[in-house]
């Protein structure tokens, strides 16, 4: 038998041999049924086809010709999956200013305008992440503000969340924005007291800019892509659920995978149900493309905004806000023919909510359709599901209804939940032990780049309920957290599951694809603490080694 270690294969390339096994790796993985199963050697074949995975004796009888990888006794697990991202959008993300976790108002401007000199060629200036939470203003920034720091450029600058936005007024202009505007509908202009813009557009409202940033061309989407894929993998992220694609962005998957350059699977769900499902569905569901590198067989819809900037619809009014339930984006009878359009062209239906009305809205179209239309096996989801009326939650396994929540979410939104939401609602939001305890499979993800795609971020919020400083002390809500077995198996069988993948990927068993990580530390012996400072040191993908941490 040849052995070689992972580094002289990264370095020396691939070798000629039809099997490979891997030994001595402290490894965990789970049984097709959830559990928990240790192993020490794992064989696959130049397909990236799993053949063994046990003791060193029991798979080497399956490949006795293999090559041989000594992996030292590192810790081995399945390949990672977000079962909700967006990947162009965190592309975009990294070739554009970071506002991610600036603590104040004039650290931003500051950023901003060091930005704006390190990139005199272009007209628009562009950035994500901010957040008003952090900087403690009780408000919104404004346009005035921006044009402190750039005002002879337009700038926008999205929120973290995705959900909203702030122009500078060269910005608002370009876009046509003035003070007698209407609100879009499913959008909302934020107004002074005296009715002025003051430069921040949340959820529609985006759109008004949006339409008049410079167009994207190929080149650039590639180079997008590139940074993208890139980050995924050096995560840990074998397959990742992109949630909400365009008819170019389909393309180009294609393009990436028939090429070998897509270094994680895709399974995507197309934005919306107008032109672009008009014309990518005109074959129905593409459910296996590449040998399984990507799929299009989901549709994302929206039917509120985030919690953040109050367009999350309620029930009842904010608690901090006691004019204002949120914005519903579509009336029932719109959201109704969107959701049973896509059910009927079989395809699975995956909708935002974050709000209790709109989870209720969704739940009672889902309580309809998926009956009328037979389409329960097309395996319907709720996206985020993050505020839900205690007395809904269980009308999500009733109806067959996958949560697909964010662990990072609850521990990045902590600071102001329950100032919006009060000490009740509070009850039914992020309660992932709620859904689990009554046997809801829950598809965890990010939201990158709302969130890190880091998915040791979700694993260690989702133990802890803590923040990456691990506070507060003891987990803010603790009694709705994981176990450690529970968020793995979160981030990829039941990921895998919510794409129809738990076939061929999710755990690592004989048949299944060699998505696999190789890590730096014991998953399940380190302090619970320390889980989101794990780092990846191999990323592999059907059997291919995409990521060797340098």
């Amino acid at each position: 038998m040849r052995r070689i270690s992972l580094l002289v294969l990264a370095l020396t390339g691939t070798l000629a041999h039809a099997d490979t096994v891997l030994d001595n790796a402290n490894g965990y993985t789970l049984t097709s049924a959830g559990k928990l199963q240790r192993f020490v050697s794992m064989a696959f074949d130049d397909k990236g086809r799993i053949l063994a995975v046990g003791n060193a004796r029991e798979v080497n009888a399956k490949a006795p010709a293999a090559r041989h990888i000594d992996v030292r006794g590192k810790t081995v697990l399945p390949g990672l999956i977000d079962a909700h991202g967006h990947v162009f959008g965190l592309g975009d993300v990294l070739t554009q200013l970071d506002m991610a976790n600036i603590p104040t108002l004039a650290e931003a401007l500051s950023a901003v305008a060091t930005y704006a000199n390190a990139h005199p060629g272009q007209t628009w200036l562009r950035g994500f992440g901010w957040n008003q939470e952090i900087w403690k203003l009780g408000r919104f920034p404004t346009a005035q503000e921006l044009d402190g720091a750039v005002a002879d450029r337009a700038v926008w600058l999205e929120r973290v969340d995705g959900h909203a936005g702030w122009a500078n007024n060269k910005a608002l202009a370009a876009a046509g924005i003035t003070n007698s505007t209407p609100d879009p509908v499913g959008g909302k202009i934020i107004r002074d007291k005296d009715g002025v813009a003051t430069g921040v557009l949340v959820d529609a409202a985006k759109a008004l800019v949006e339409k008049v940033l410079p167009q994207q061309g190929e080149a650039e989407s590639r180079l997008v892509l590139d940074a993208a894929l890139a980050r995924l993998a050096s995560v840990g992220l074998t397959t990742v659920h992109d949630a909400g694609v365009t008819v170019a962005n389909d393309r180009l998957y294609r393009a990436y995978a028939d090429q070998g350059k897509l270094t994680a699977r895709v399974y995507a769900m197309i934005g919306g149900t107008d032109a672009d499902f008009d014309q990518l569905s005109k074959n129905g569901p593409l459910k296996d493309y590449a040998s399984g590198m990507y799929a299009l067989r989901a549709v994302k819809l929206y039917s509120d905004g985030a919690l953040g900037s109050r367009g999350a619809a309620l029930i009842e009014p904010y608690s901090d806000e006691p004019k204002s339930h949120g914005l519903l984006f579509h009336t029932m009878p719109e959201m109704d023919a969107m959701i049973k359009k896509a059910m009927a062209a079989g395809y699975q239906v995956n909708v935002h909510a974050i709000g209790d009305a709109g989870n209720r809205q969704i739940l009672d179209i889902y309580a309809r359709e998926v009956g009328a239309t037979r389409s329960s096996a097309q395996r319907h989801r709720i996206e985020h599901a993050q505020v839900v009326k205690l007395a809904d939650i269980p009308r999500f396994k009733a109806i067959g209804i996958i949560p697909s929540m964010q662990p990072t979410h609850a521990t990045s939104d902590k600071n102001m939940a329950e100032q919006r939401l009060g000490a009740e609602r509070i009850k039914g939001a992020y309660a992932w032990r709620t859904f689990l305890k009554q046997g809801s499979r829950i598809a965890c993800g990010s939201d990158f780049p709302v969130e890190s795609a880091n998915p040791f971020f979700g694993i260690h919020a989702a133990v802890t309920r803590q923040d990456a400083t691990n506070l507060p002390a003891g987990g803010w809500y603790p009694d709705q957290a994981m176990t450690l077995t529970e968020a793995l198996r979160c981030f990829t069988l039941d990921a895998a599951y919510a794409g129809h993948q738990e076939k061929s990927i999710g755990s690592l068993e004989a048949g299944k694809q060699a998505d696999f990580i190789v890590i730096d530390q014991d998953l399940f012996t380190m302090p619970k603490q320390d889980i989101h400072k794990v780092g990846v040191l191999q990323t592999w993908v059907a059997g291919r080694q995409v990521y060797l941490r340098k």
